[in-house]
């Protein structure tokens, strides 16, 4: 399968309560008119990016009943989903966000907790 812009992604699969983001063009240049230069924007705290991928969420542990032994192991592990969707803006801590280079672009791999605000597009 040869890789392209639109199956890059396809391939990856996001773990637990973690997403993919991909940050936001940030401007070079402050509300005054004074220029930044990029490592000044990315030494920010907080950052912000869209949400590119989205894991199944926070494992929900199995309950024990000692009448179901006999039934045998069911191992469909359930899962609590996310807040965060797919397309959301995410307001996020840079702290702790954990950054990759895939396919010549930057992402940013960041766990729910990590993430301060969402805005959807769509009507809430």
């Amino acid at each position: 399968m040869k890789v392209t812009a639109d199956n890059k992604l396809k391939k990856l699969i996001v773990v637990g309560d973690r997403v993919l983001i991909r940050p936001a063009k940030e401007s070079d240049k402050t509300e005054s008119g004074l220029y930044l230069p990029p490592g000044v924007q990315e030494k920010e705290r907080i950052q912000r990016g869209y949400i590119i991928k989205v894991g199944p969420g926070y494992p929900l542990p199995m309950p024990a009943d000692e009448d179901d032994l006999w039934k045998g192991k069911d191992d469909q592990i359930k899962y609590l989903p996310l807040q965060a969707q797919t397309g959301d803006l995410a307001i996020f801590l840079q702290k702790g966000a954990i950054e990759v280079m895939y396919e010549s672009e930057r992402y940013f791999i960041v766990p729910q907790a990590s993430i301060l605000m969402l805005e959807r597009e769509e009507d809430l």
